[in-house]
């Protein structure tokens, strides 16, 4: 079973290269993961010939996770975000909670629109998981709007702060 999940964030006043640059940030990515309260978190930035690679690799406890899902993710949640650019407006993306049956396979674009940069993102959410697995689906994509829109807000001040 998988779960289709569409994403939209809206960067107004922004380039897509800004937005690229502000991506390729390591101390951006910080700043993410400082806002969403992911204490242990190891972000890799690598350039590439078209683009680049990026990993976020963050541990929290648990706890907003519904119960009935954290018997599967135990008392610590670790999600690893890879994104492969390959471009200044296109990647893949694939997350993985490690040692656990399901990831996240998708894309993300930069696009230009209306004096701003809107990126989507889309993703097939599967969780390997009998009986339940689509409710753990739900929850998975309910985790990654949330994340989606934390990012989006810290990033909306990073630009707002790089224009000013």
């Amino acid at each position: 079973m998988t779960k289709k999940v569409r994403y939209e964030l809206r960067y107004d006043d922004a380039t897509p290269a800004e937005v690229y640059a502000m991506l390729s940030d390591p101390e951006f990515r910080d700043a993410v993961c400082e806002f969403q309260r992911f204490p242990r978190r190891d972000i890799t930035i690598t350039p590439t010939s078209t683009g680049m690679d990026v990993t976020v690799d963050q541990h929290r406890p648990a706890t907003e996770v519904p119960s009935f899902a954290r018997k599967f993710v135990g008392d610590e949640i670790n999600i690893v975000q890879s994104e492969s650019w390959t471009s200044p407006t296109k990647a893949s993306l694939h997350v993985t909670i490690p040692g656990k049956p399901g990831d996240m396979l998708g894309t993300v674009v930069l696009n230009a629109v209306d004096g701003g940069t809107t990126e989507v993102v889309e993703v097939d959410v599967k969780a390997s998981i009998p009986l339940v697995g689509g409710k753990i689906e739900g929850v998975i994509g309910d985790m990654l709007g949330k994340a989606l829109r934390a990012e989006n807000k810290v990033g909306r001040d990073w630009l707002a702060r790089a224009a000013g």
